[in-house]
């Protein structure tokens, strides 16, 4: 994949969307993907601040004496924002902040847990989130999630955002359809065109017709790679 690939919103997006076709499954990760993000920068909040690695006593600045450490935490939440606002400057302008916005978050909240607490918290919610979007494929999306596990990890929580965003739209329209209508809606059409809809935003003029598409061509890809019971038998 060139460098151009790595930023193509379509093909990532219609990858992701292969694998969450099932409103049950997308609820399930709508709500348990930035949980599991959050709780990975609150471990990372006691790897040493990078600072430590040039000077023998880290200098003090503004952040630092606020207990927010330019650490490997900070990096990663760092990386996913500028992604994602490589991705689409709009909608991943909001992803950025939102990333920010954890990453302060979880070091207050590391601060006063303490490593003893942390990891706890760290692995409680890596059992509960895991398990959530586990019954989101097996009992619902009835299909295995991914095995590219980067592109997993790191596409997730943008595209569980705008989902999201659907979800808060739909709610100030109710006078105009009910909102089962828009569920009903969002599992045929997926939710940038239900976000389109509600909201009038799509990343640019065709996209979402584009996005469709590619989102068919890769579920009969998978589904010609899974021989049927029949022939099995």
């Amino acid at each position: 994949m060139g460098f151009k690939g790595m930023f193509d919103l379509e093909k990532h997006y219609a990858f992701y969307g292969a694998y969450h076709r099932h409103r049950v499954n997308v609820l399930m990760h709508t709500l348990f993907v930035w949980p599991l993000f959050f709780s990975f920068l609150v471990l990372f909040y006691f790897t040493p601040p990078i600072c430590s690695l040039f000077f023998s006593v880290p200098p003090k600045c503004f952040l630092t004496s606020h207990g927010l450490l330019l650490n490997f935490g900070f990096f990663l939440a760092l990386l996913y924002a500028v992604t994602y606002v490589c991705l689409d400057w709009k909608a991943g302008s909001l992803a950025a902040l939102l990333c920010l916005a954890c990453w302060v978050g979880s070091s207050l909240l590391a601060q006063q847990l303490g490593f003893s607490l942390a990891w706890k918290f760290f692995l409680a919610s890596q059992v509960i989130c895991w398990a959530g979007q586990s019954i989101g494929h097996g009992v619902f999306e009835k299909r295995a999630p991914s095995n590219n596990m980067a592109q997993a990890f790191v596409m997730a929580p943008f595209f569980v955002l705008l989902e999201a965003s659907f979800s808060c739209s739909s709610s100030s329209k109710r006078n105009h359809r009910s909102l089962r209508s828009q569920l009903l809606q969002c599992s045929k059409n997926f939710n940038l065109q239900v976000l389109q809809t509600t909201c009038g935003y799509e990343p640019y003029a065709g996209f979402n017709r584009s996005v469709e598409g590619k989102i068919e061509a890769e579920i009969e890809q998978l589904q010609s790679k899974t021989p049927s019971k029949k022939k099995a038998a």
